[in-house]
């Protein structure tokens, strides 16, 4: 059975580079779950998160084969249990005088932060897991969920060692 793995990539910022990273998945029919792509400490070098879902064999291709492509510096395999992940949701619940109390205390329940108020809605925030946000939808979800967007997830190893090498 398909696992959900998390790699991280480090990667020259030059013109194409998602592009090509992507299409790689594309020709060999992987699926992805989750791709965010941002500058790093150091100029000059990206970091994509990836989130897949496959077996073991068949992300030890994609490894291979994201090594090969030349703007490529470095592609990481996170261990789920060292892993710190996060993700973005902003969601537009339905909430006028008769329940938005409500409403923002099963937010808080979370730490989410109401971020707007009208009259008939409230737009909240939060950041977590997968795993977090999906609760927080659950508990939202009585109370109408009108529309809602996700980022993508980004990530980093636990503890002191770093993905960069030594040289850069």
């Amino acid at each position: 059975m398909a696992d959900i793995h998390t790699l991280s990539v480090l990667c020259e910022d030059v013109d194409g580079v998602l592009s090509r990273i992507s299409g790689m998945f594309t020709r060999r029919g992987f699926s992805i779950i989750s791709l965010a792509s941002g500058r790093t400490e150091v100029p000059g070098i990206n970091r994509i998160t990836i989130v897949v879902e496959a077996e073991d064999h068949v992300i030890e291709q994609i490894t291979k084969q994201l090594n090969k492509l030349i703007p490529v510096i470095k592609v990481s395999r996170h261990d789920p249990d060292s892993l710190v992940q996060r993700g973005l949701l902003l969601v537009k619940v339905s909430a006028d005088n008769s329940n938005r109390t409500q409403v923002v205390e099963a937010a808080k329940l979370f730490r989410a932060h109401v971020v707007d108020v009208g009259p008939e809605s409230l737009v909240i925030e939060s950041t977590g897991t997968p795993t977090k946000l999906q609760a927080l939808l659950d508990v939202l979800e009585p109370f109408g969920i009108r529309e809602l967007v996700e980022s993508s997830v980004t990530a980093l190893s636990r503890g002191p060692k770093s993905m960069y090498p030594s040289k850069l």
